[in-house]
Order: C-alpha cells, then structure tokens, then sequence
C-alpha cells in the first residue's frame, strides 16, 4: 500500500492519497490539495474521497477536489445529515460557512475500498470511521485517536465519551504497525500500545 501525506496548514486536517485512488479526508484548502494532487495523478485517476467525518477541518475541500478530479465522496450516514450544518460540522469553530458537499457513498460500516475496511467508530462524531488493511496492518484512525495516547474531543455537536470508549476498544482489537492519524504525525512504532495508551486515558476522561 503506498500512502502519500499530502501537505496541509497545522490547523488542517491530515490528507492521505493511497495507492492513487483513494483520499482520505481533505481539509479545508481545497486549492492546496488540488495542487498537490495534479502532480501525483490524473483527473479520473482518483475513484473516491472518503471522509472520516463531518467535520470542516476534514471536509471543508472535499466538494472542489471531487469536481477537480471526478471522484465521488463517501461518509458514514450518521454523519451525512450533519455535513452541511455550521454547528454540527463545526465550520462555526472556523469563522467558515458549512461546506456546501453532498455524498455520493453514504456508509454503514463493514465497506472494502481496496485494501481499506470501514470501521464505525461513533464517539467523536455520531458518523466517525477509521479505515484499516489487515494485509498492510495500517490504520486511518480519522479523529478517533491520535499518537502517544491522545484521542478525540466529545464536546462538539454528537459527541459522546462513552461510545468514544468503545470505538477505541475496537481499535484495540486490530494489529496496528503504522497509524495515519487525522492530526499530528504519522505513528511507525508502538501503535498497538499508543492506542491502548488512548483507552486507557479515554476511560478516565
């Protein structure tokens, strides 16, 4: 599986190109991404866009970039109703109107894209996945959880600690060598252990 970071604003979302056909998450420069990707791919050449969730800093882009390159945007349907709402996307938190993205994939969990198996995690959003290839042994852990124990806020429109906590057991569950997070750095050793780390703390929270 070959994953390319693709190059975001500190207060953006992580974008991931992998094996050239699938992005996950945007942010919210639609410009930047467009710029980068023109130089690693075709228009056509990617398929989809797959939010981890509603949220502005992770979508904000995602309608340009589908135009731009023809691909269709998929998201889980918890999260779909809350995509183009200023609160519930929280582009409020960003001085940003909701961004105006309508999904073609509306997702349930249990989808393959490629490698990739859709995983819903609900806690940080009701609609929030993370994307795992048991052959590679990596994880899109979205908003989820993040390195060195770190994990996602609940206190945003949806939000819930407790189903937090058991999206997160679930990740536990997984072989994990290399974690793309949504924020932060990319994870290349321990994962397994800081994604215990991150229930651990999440169930003390």
């Amino acid at each position: 599986m070959k994953v390319i970071r693709l190059h975001n604003s500190p207060y953006d979302a992580n974008a991931y190109l992998v094996d050239g056909k699938i992005l996950v998450d945007v942010g919210m420069d639609a410009h930047a991404i467009i710029s980068q990707l023109e130089k690693l791919i075709k228009p056509g050449e990617l398929e989809t866009i797959i939010l981890t969730h509603c949220h502005y800093d992770h979508s904000g882009g995602a309608g340009e970039v589908a135009k731009a390159f023809g691909a269709k945007i998929a998201i889980h349907r918890d999260d779909a109703p809350l995509l183009n709402n200023p609160r519930g996307s929280a582009s409020e938190l960003f001085g940003e109107r909701a961004p105006s993205v309508v999904p073609d994939i509306l997702l349930s969990g249990g989808e393959t894209f490629g490698e990739l198996e859709v995983i819903h995690t609900p806690g940080h959003t009701p609609g929030g996945i993370c994307l795992y290839s048991a052959c590679a042994k990596v994880l899109f852990s979205g908003d989820t959880v993040f390195p060195d124990g770190s994990f996602g806020r609940t206190d945003l429109a949806g939000g819930n600690a407790g189903k937090l906590v058991e999206s997160i057991k679930k990740l536990t569950l997984l072989d994990v060598n290399v974690m793309y997070p949504g924020h932060e750095d990319t994870v290349k050793r321990d994962a397994n252990e800081q994604i215990r780390m991150s229930l651990m703390l999440a169930s003390q929270y």
